[in-house]
């Protein structure tokens, strides 16, 4: 907490008393200086999400803040300065927070005016997000927003989609939107301080006699996943500052011609994913192609974002696994498994002999993402089907408890085989394509989801899974790039 020194009588008293009940008293002597506690609540939200494996729909959630030496904004603070009261509990984050002291006592007038303005323009705008967090996101205040979970999930979504939307190149991210990231981010995890537990613990009295008393600590996903998620945020923004000097360089669709650093006007090889990205810059290198100093270092990033990826991703499927799974979605799924299924697919599934569900993927010749994502919602939806008819038939309220009776007593039974086996060809269908976008089954958690926790977690993993995906795939167009430049060569 800061003090707020010298307050001079032009200050906006009405607006700092509408947040806190304790005004400023302007009958006191100006050369008196008044102390007030002020805390920081920071909520934000955004209005659209994209539930994908390796995109965010753009959307203007998070405007340009004014960067001015007279406001509060820095790295680590908030993107808000509220005074209120300094009654509120929530003291581990919002100590994070504070405000800077106003120490010109000889401004003159318009000083004044100019000092304040970049705080009351942060406080218009905190207003606006608080407003949509406690609406729900519906401006019409009828009640028929979402829940707060989905506006914070929304509101990660669409941050990033700000921020990183139209960042398409192997550079370092604009200094303002890498510190806007970094302070927004900081406001929407600072709700997790207060996801807490109560675990017991041992304290020794001053007669030395042990006594057990409850203590509250991080709720135990949070504790263990939400550090490994900053860490990884951490490291894409190092690769990303990594690339401030490059032997190669960017051009726009249709500008390939005259931008070559040397001059030569040959044909530059296209990329590999031109069809699929057409709008993404075209990477170029010299004629000669890359160092092999700048080749090592483009492999090393490469192999440190895959890893980046691949650990974002298990955190995001480990918190999709761990939802509930909506009324919606069981109230949607087909009586009969082998409808949803197919008829291919179920004979297999059903013949007698060891169950290979890699064999059975090659069978199938998926050709392309969108036939994958299309099969993985209908064995999902199938394998949710024979689970639950197993659940009915031995009156069990969760498939664990199916697997631990059926283990037990030795008994086969046809819908925990098929139910099984339908996990296992899911299973495999995901590695085969790990870029698949999530099924209906993840959307649909997503968006009925209450957790506030499970939703900061999923869609923190998600966007973070989204930008080390885009980095491997750019630097595979620079390699791809610089082998077809030496080939040229050769």
């Amino acid at each position: 907490m800061e003090k707020l020194e010298d307050f001079e009588e032009g200050f906006e008293s009405s607006t700092v008393s509408s947040l806190d009940h304790g005004a400023v008293d302007d009958d006191h002597d100006h050369d008196h200086e008044h102390d007030q506690s002020t805390t920081l609540n920071s909520t934000l939200s955004g209005r659209s999400f994209a539930y994908y494996r390796t995109n965010s729909e753009t959307s203007a959630f998070s405007e340009p803040l004014t960067d001015d030496l007279n406001s509060c904004s820095s790295e680590t603070q908030s993107p808000v300065c509220w005074p209120a009261s300094g009654r509120s509990p929530y003291r581990p984050a919002l100590s994070r927070f504070g405000v800077k002291k106003l120490t010109h006592s000889f401004e003159t007038e318009e000083d004044k005016l100019e000092s304040h303005e970049p705080m009351d323009l942060e406080l218009e705008m905190m207003k606006e997000r608080f407003a949509k967090l406690l609406l729900g996101e519906d401006m019409s205040g009828s009640g028929k927003g979402v829940s707060t979970a989905v506006t914070i999930s929304n509101a990660i979504t669409n941050l990033y989609a700000s921020m990183f939307g139209q960042h398409q190149k192997l550079e370092p991210l604009h200094p303002e939107k890498k510190m806007m990231w970094k302070r927004e981010m900081n406001c929407l995890l600072s709700v997790c301080d207060y996801i807490v537990e109560f675990i017991p613990t041992s304290h020794s009295l001053q007669n030395g006699k042990p006594m057990e008393v409850m203590s509250s600590r991080p709720r135990a996903d949070i504790y263990i996943n939400l550090p490994a998620l900053k860490k990884l945020d951490a490291l894409l923004l190092e690769i990303l500052d990594s690339f401030k000097e490059t032997e190669f360089w960017y051009v726009e669709q249709g500008n390939m011609s005259g931008n070559s650093r040397s001059g030569s006007f040959r044909k530059i090889p296209l990329p590999q994913r031109k069809d699929e990205k057409w709008w993404l810059p075209i990477p170029c290198v010299s004629p000669e192609g890359l160092s092999e100093k700048a080749r090592k270092h483009l492999r090393q990033k490469r192999d440190s974002a895959n890893q980046i990826h691949k650990a974002a991703m298990a955190i995001n499927s480990s918190i999709l696994a761990e939802m509930e799974i909506p009324h919606t979605y069981i109230t949607s799924l087909p009586k009969c498994g082998r409808t949803s299924v197919g008829d291919t697919i179920y004979r297999y599934m059903t013949s007698g002999g060891k169950f290979s569900p890699d064999h059975l993927l090659d069978c199938l010749n998926i050709s392309s993402e969108h036939e994958a994502l299309e099969l993985a919602d209908r064995v999902e939806a199938s394998m949710y089907t024979w689970r639950r008819k197993a659940c009915a038939s031995y009156s069990k309220s969760s498939w664990e408890k199916v697997k631990q009776h059926v283990a037990e007593t030795e008994r086969v039974d046809k819908n925990v085989v098929l139910a099984e086996r339908a996990d296992s060809l899911l299973f495999s269908l995901k590695q085969r394509y790990p870029e698949l976008s999530q099924t209906t089954l993840d959307t649909s958690k997503i968006q009925y989801n209450m957790d506030v926790g499970q939703a900061i977690l999923e869609s923190y993993s998600r966007v973070l899974e989204g930008l080390a995906f885009n980095i491997v795939a750019w630097i595979d167009d620079v390699l791809y790039e610089d082998k077809s430049m030496r080939n040229q060569e050769s």
